[in-house]
């Protein structure tokens, strides 16, 4: 029986061999994950059971064990190259057929597809290209838009700033824009019209002679009344009044809300073929009448021009956010985690990519970060697990291993010939 057990310890040895040769070539394949050889003893079965005294007959392969654990994180600059840290692995779609694997490394196609080196498409959440929100009852490829972002034309605009308390009523009476002696202090901002052509707004401030702590407030579009009529002399747009108590702070307008004023005659006229007239409200709520240099503290508006996609970035919960050329962000998708109660039951297909079995159980679909789910790296890539100086180690107990399977068979062969060489 010795040339038996000596055989399978051969093969076994041979196998063991072939899965460290797999690790060791892998070790620079980004989202390997190394395999083991298990074994397991074989005993022959007789009738009415072993005895306590039975020698087993060999040694044979269990099984090949893929180890999941975590590689190292590299960074790439490739900002659709994607590394997870922690379980979980990507889903994606050939062509109907669902494939997993931790191989973040990404490209877009000439559609937009998110892909893999095989063109198997990523899969995830789209966004609703109208409102910007992630469509997280369909998940499926994710194709990012690359259409222009749609200019969002200015509807209200924050203005804090300080009045100078000390200021004295202007010497002209008469409200100028171009006539500096007819008010105390101005400020401008860009503001956008519903096709994204930017306007120069400014505000102007004339200290009133009465009430006490009282300022007029008056606003140009472009050098001209909000209304858009051009007047000799200049004029600008009344927007009423900003009154201030002893202390400073603003009392009114009261609103509510306070201190928000609205452009009057329905809002600002352009004739450039806009949507006019275009509404518009300017909250100073948080405007104050000191004692100290007029200066301006916020000045914020919420309209913006149309852009193009410039970049991208995924954050660490799989949303992958576009970057315009306007200076907004907004997201494009959101790439979904799969995990399994036993990754090790996974069918390996190659590629970097494994497929579900009964073994593995249902795929566990949810975004990164939540449950079980790890978090994705942008810009990154996960290393293979195979630790080299480990595998190089293994490789030589292995080689010992088959040398000794082989002694034994050379020593039956020494038994054999002994025996047969009796006279």
């Amino acid at each position: 029986m010795g040339f038996q057990q000596g055989l399978s310890g051969l093969n076994a040895a041979a196998k063991n061999l072939d899965v460290i040769g797999n690790n060791v070539a892998n070790a620079n394949t980004v989202g390997f994950k190394q395999s083991q050889a298990q074994f397991a003893d074989v005993y022959a079965n007789a009738q009415g059971g072993s005895t306590g005294a039975a020698v087993g007959i060999g040694v044979k392969v269990a099984t090949i064990a893929q180890q999941f654990g975590q590689g190292n994180i590299t960074a790439t600059g490739n900002p659709l190259d994607m590394a997870i840290s922690g379980q979980g692995f990507y889903q994606l779609d050939n062509n109907g057929a669902i494939a997993y694997s931790r191989n973040g490394q990404f490209q877009m196609d000439q559609n937009g597809f998110i892909v893999n080196s095989q063109g198997h498409k990523l899969t995830g959440y789209p966004v609703n290209t109208l409102t910007g929100v992630i469509a997280t009852g369909s998940a499926g490829p994710l194709q990012l838009p690359t259409a222009a972002i749609q200019p969002l034309p200015t509807t209200t605009s924050l203005v804090g700033l300080n009045l100078d308390s000390r200021d004295t009523v202007p010497a002209t009476a008469v409200f100028n824009p171009t006539d500096p002696t007819s008010y105390n202090s101005s400020t401008a901002m860009t503001i956008y019209d519903s096709l994204g052509n930017n306007h120069i707004a400014t505000f102007y401030f004339q200290k009133a002679a009465a009430p006490v702590n009282t300022w007029n407030a008056f606003m140009t579009v472009d050098n001209l009344p909000t209304n858009g009529v051009a007047t000799v002399p200049p004029t600008g747009t009344s927007l009423g009044t900003l009154t201030f108590s002893a202390t400073g702070l603003l009392t009114a307008p009261a609103g509510p809300p306070l201190g928000v004023i609205a452009v009057p005659a329905g809002g600002i006229v352009y004739a450039n073929g806009s949507t006019t007239p275009q509404p518009m409200t300017m909250d100073f709520s948080t405007s104050t009448q000191f004692g100290a240099p007029f200066g301006v503290t916020t000045l914020n508006q919420n309209g913006y021009t149309s852009g193009l996609l410039n970049g991208f970035s995924t954050s660490a919960d799989g949303t992958i956010v576009g970057r315009y050329t306007n200076g907004k962000s907004q997201p494009l998708g959101q790439v979904l985690l799969v995990n399994f109660a036993n990754p090790q039951g996974l069918q390996p297909l190659g590629n970097n990519e494994w497929s579900s079995t009964g073994t593995s159980g249902q795929p566990l679909v949810g975004v990164p970060g939540t449950s079980s789910l790890g978090i994705l790296q942008s810009g990154a890539t996960e290393d293979s697990n195979v630790d080299l100086t480990a595998e190089l180690v293994n490789m030589i107990t292995a080689q010992r291993v088959y040398q000794a399977n082989a002694q034994t068979i050379k020593a039956q062969d020494t038994i054999m010939q002994t025996i047969t060489n009796l006279r």
